[in-house]
């Protein structure tokens, strides 16, 4: 079965509801479902596994998109809670759901403030998603949170060496310039800041860095192109240069040298940090 809430009773947006509507808006651009089936969907697989997800399992997916982490999991036999900012991202991962009769419930929702009462889920996951909450520490507050004593968290997060983490660097001075107090999305794949978020309420901490293959690109001009027609953090930084058309170009040539210089026989290697871990 599958069950929908989207704008979910108890959601609230903190102190700044402007920047909760941008982010929602922007991953609502171009066709994020297509780079999630497309390109991210294996690390899914990936979070399932390494926190043993099974049948009788209540799981949680902060940030879930369109049900990267959330649909595995239900295929596993786990009752599962997806929630995300943005409801044209759930309503996909629904559509998938209800077709499969799959076991999982599609919430809007906020990750800094997430409508689930203390120790609600089993497993709690979060698949290249709450990384992009702008503020982390109240994010992983949340995330533990909501976990029961005992439960397990898991996170499968861009690195910032990696080929995500550089193309933000590229896109960073091109971009308006973040909410006060935020901090850049790829510190979360950084060992240090990660497990200072999550401190002591956590053990059994496990990381590991791991790199996803990535064969769709013939060249980094074909990137580029991908992900200015699909991807919402890239085309929202295009969007702020429409009147700049000289800077759009050097963007441009930044981005396709990037990619040109990741890849290597036809293949990219994106490099991510995978975290899971134990609530006191």
């Amino acid at each position: 079965m599958t069950d929908t809430t989207h704008a979910a009773p108890g959601i609230h947006y903190g102190a700044a509801p402007e920047v909760k509507q941008k982010h929602r808006a922007m991953w609502a651009l171009g066709d994020y479902p297509a780079v999630a089936a497309e390109i991210v969907a294996p690390l899914g697989g990936v979070l399932v596994d390494a926190c043993e997800v099974g049948p009788g399992h209540q799981v949680l997916d902060v940030a879930a998109g369109t049900g990267t982490v959330a649909l595995p999991a239900a295929r596993a036999g786990a009752s599962v809670t997806a929630s995300d900012l943005t409801p044209e991202l759930l309503a996909v991962g629904e559509r998938t759901a209800r077709a499969e009769e799959l076991d999982v419930a599609w919430h809007e929702g906020d990750a800094e403030a997430l409508p689930y009462p203390d120790g609600s889920f089993d497993v709690t996951t979060s698949c290249v998603g709450v990384m992009f909450a702008p503020f982390h520490r109240a994010a992983a507050h949340e995330l533990v949170r909501v976990t029961r004593a005992g439960g397990r968290i898991g996170l499968v997060s861009w690195t910032p060496e990696g080929f995500i983490g550089q193309m933000f660097s590229v896109m960073r001075p091109y971009a308006p310039p973040p909410p006060p107090g935020a901090s850049p999305a790829p510190l979360w794949g950084s060992e240090p800041h990660v497990l200072d978020l999550l401190g002591d309420r956590v053990d059994e901490v496990d990381t590991a860095r791991a790199h996803l293959p990535v064969d769709r690109f013939d060249d980094g001009a074909a990137f580029r192109d991908y992900f200015k027609t699909r991807y919402g953090p890239t085309i929202a930084v295009y969007r702020t240069l429409a009147d700049t058309p000289e800077r759009a170009a050097e963007l441009d040539a930044a981005l396709a040298d990037l990619g040109d210089r990741h890849l290597s026989g036809g293949v990219m290697a994106w490099e991510y940090l995978l975290l899971t871990a134990r609530r006191r």
